[in-house]
Parts: C-alpha cells; structure tokens; sequence
C-alpha cells in the first residue's frame, strides 16, 4: 500500500518530519498566503489547504490515522478538519492575527459575532442628520454570579473536556477509523461542573442573561447608503469571548422627485411652453424643506432635454462640509391641439424662426400620407397578420398611414 503524502507536500515537508519542522513550514507558507497578506481568491483557497493540512498533522492521533489509511481515514463524520476553521488555527499558531508573529504567545480570548441591524433614512434626513433611539436585546453576563454559573470557588473545570465543552471521539469500524467532535457528556457543553446548591439562582448556571438596552444611533448629515455605524463592544456577552459590535448600516428610501448620486442631486423639472421660449420661473421643494426658486431668463431657450446645474445645492459632504451639485434636466410640456387661432398661429409663425423647406428631387414619384393618432387596438404590430401571406386575406396595411400617390 501506497502511503499517501497529500498534506505533507502541500507544507513542502517529508513525511517523516517533526513537530519543529512542521510548525516552520506551516509558519512560512501560511504568512504568504494569508488574506491579510495576499487578496487573491487562489491564495486564500491555499491558505484554507495549508492550515487544514497543518491541522491533520500536527495532531498525533489524526496524523496516525492519515499515515495508516490517508484522508479516507478522515472522512467519517466530523474527522476532516475537527471543527476549526483556517482564521482559527492560524490564530492559534500565532497568538491572534498578524499583531502577535514575534513570539508565539497564547491566544487571545475568541470574538464574538456582529450584530448588524438596517436602519431605513429617507433622503431628508440623510440630507439634514438625525438621531434614532434604537431598542436591542442583548445577551450579557449574569450580574449575579458574575458570569460564572454559581458561587465563587465552587466551580470546576471540567475534566473530561478540559473546560472546551467538546471533545473529540474515534471509534474504528472494520478498517475504518472515524474520529468525530460532540458535545461534552460529563459538563453537557459547558465546559465545567458545579453541584445543583451552588449554581447561580438568577442564570442557572447558564452564566448569562438578557438586557434590553436603548442606543442613540446617531445619522451625520450627508450619510450614504451602506454606510455603517459601530458601537464597539455592544454584541452579546460570553464567558470568554470578546463581545463582538453591534452595526447599524443605511438603507436610503428611494425619494419621489430626487435620486441621489454620490454627494450630487438629480431634479427632473417640468416647464411650459411659453417659459422655455419666453423666460419666467421655476420652484421647488428641496430636500433640505427650502423651496429653489430659479429664473429664466428671457431669450434663454430651454430645449426639451436639456440638463443644468445649480452649484452647491446637492448633499452635504459627510464630515468634509460644502455640498455636492444639483442637476436639473427638463421637460417642456406643450399645449393641447387647437390652442390658438390660425390667425394667432400666423402671428406665431411670424415671431419663430423661419420654418425649414422641405425639397423633394425633381421628378421624384411623391406620395402624399396622412399623420392620425395611434389606435393600441388598430396599430399594434405585435399579433397581426403578415401582409404578405396571403393575396387572398383581407385587410392589408392599417390606417395609421394614410397614403395615396400622385
């Protein structure tokens, strides 16, 4: 049988090498290809490789399983990896990220996970600031018995587990060997013992209990969506572990009449004929609760379409000052048919600019066609009937085009 030699070539070390050389290879490689270090997806599936396959050897019973029946041997339930994760052991090897290398120290006590909640804003109150009284339910350790479980002195760890609350298991079935991690029977996961009298009244023995605690979450003038508010320290408390934060992150409502890009505002606007020929004025609400009241001026021509910029009225710039541009394109809405007289038509005529001549090549067959309003039922191209399948159906082209040559 052919020993396999996988996790020992992934450390670039023989397979009879020792705890030392082990420790130095894992050491080197895992700092090269650690996240922190290397960002690329490959060196963080390396990364996850190498420190699985530290963990495997540098465990004396998971390493005689390896050299006796390879990873097979590892692959009963829970017996590939033991439940740590890559983070997990280097953390372990090097005494908590890459601010403890120099010397191996213990590692630090474990984090807590985020609490993250969203926090919806409208664009008004990103724009102004506000404050928002948020209640949490938190876990937080037992004020009675200080988080212990039960009275001062009176609490053992538990030997069976070595205070972990898990501990691992091998059991052998034929030629296989199944090492698996399960809760601690003796301490049923809490990593220690106490007699019935003497554990915490208020928790029992649970070590915590639940707070309602109100934050002040505080939304700064110019936020953005996605934007995160920390309180540090705010997550829920364990023995042992380090409470992780509690993150509040933006969610900005979609406003009716404004869209926010960046720090700049957008402004769709809508003016009359007569005002986008012959000057007038525009208002509006901002978000800021001010109304903007613009003049146009006479002779200005607003063409449909067309985008202008009111400086300094967009966003405030988070924690810099000043603000971010509005943008104001325009629509121009023109009036109904037959609003004036031919006449007054005429007199308009006279004021606008010469019409453009239409010219048609001499001696060009013209046809003479008709524009009519759009009929859904009538015009609609979708389901009708090819005009060229068939001589003999009905119907031909629609009315929406009327022509006839001359």
């Amino acid at each position: 049988m052919v020993k396999e030699t996988k996790f020992y070539d992934q450390l670039g070390v023989s397979p009879s090498a020792g705890d030392t050389e082990l420790k130095k290879a894992y050491r080197k490689a895992a700092l090269k290809y650690h996240p922190d270090k290397n960002p690329s997806p490959e060196a963080a599936e390396k990364f996850k490789e190498l420190s699985h396959a530290y963990e495997i050897l540098s465990d004396e019973q998971k390493r005689e399983v390896y050299d006796s029946y390879g990873e097979e041997g590892l692959s009963g339930a829970g017996g590939m990896g033991g439940g740590m994760g890559a983070e997990d052991i280097f953390s372990q090897f090097f005494g908590g990220g890459f601010g403890g290398m120099g010397g191996g120290a213990s590692r630090g006590p474990a984090r807590g996970k985020d609490i993250k909640h969203s926090i919806s804003c409208t664009l008004e109150e990103l724009y102004k600031g506000r404050t928002a009284k948020l209640a949490l339910n938190k876990t937080i350790l037992c004020k009675t018995c200080e988080g212990r479980g039960g009275k001062e002195g009176k609490i053992k760890q538990c030997s069976s587990c070595h205070g972990q609350g898990m501990k691992f298991v091998t059991r052998q079935m034929g030629p296989m060997i199944q090492r698996f991690q399960t809760v601690c029977d003796a301490c049923q996961g809490s990593g220690d013992i106490c007699d019935a009298k003497d554990r915490c009244t208020a928790c029992k023995g649970k070590k915590t209990q639940t707070e309602r605690k109100i934050l002040q979450v505080h939304i700064d003038p110019g936020m953005k969506d996605g934007q995160r508010i920390v309180f540090s320290g705010e997550g829920d408390q364990e023995p042992g572990v380090t409470p992780g934060d509690v993150v509040f992150v933006v969610d900005e409502k979609q406003h009716e009449k404004f869209t926010r890009k960046a720090n700049d505002l957008y402004y769709e606007a809508e003016v009359d004929l007569a005002t986008a020929l012959t000057g007038g004025e525009l208002a509006f609400k901002h978000v800021s609760g001010d109304y903007i009241k613009i003049p146009i001026t006479p002779g200005e021509v607003i063409a449909p379409g067309v985008t202008k910029v009111i400086e300094n009225q967009g966003m405030p710039i988070y924690r810099h000052g000043g603000n971010g541009h509005m943008f104001v394109k325009f629509t121009v809405k023109f009036p109904k048919n037959n609003f004036a007289t031919e006449a007054k038509l005429k007199e308009l005529e006279a004021i606008l600019p010469p019409k453009a001549k239409v010219t048609i090549p001499k001696g060009t067959e013209v046809d003479e066609c008709e524009l009519v309003d759009v009929d859904p039922r009538k015009h609609q191209s979708a389901g009708r009937r090819d005009a060229y399948d068939s001589d003999d159906e009905e119907g031909g082209a629609g009315p929406g085009v009327q022509c006839a040559s001359q």
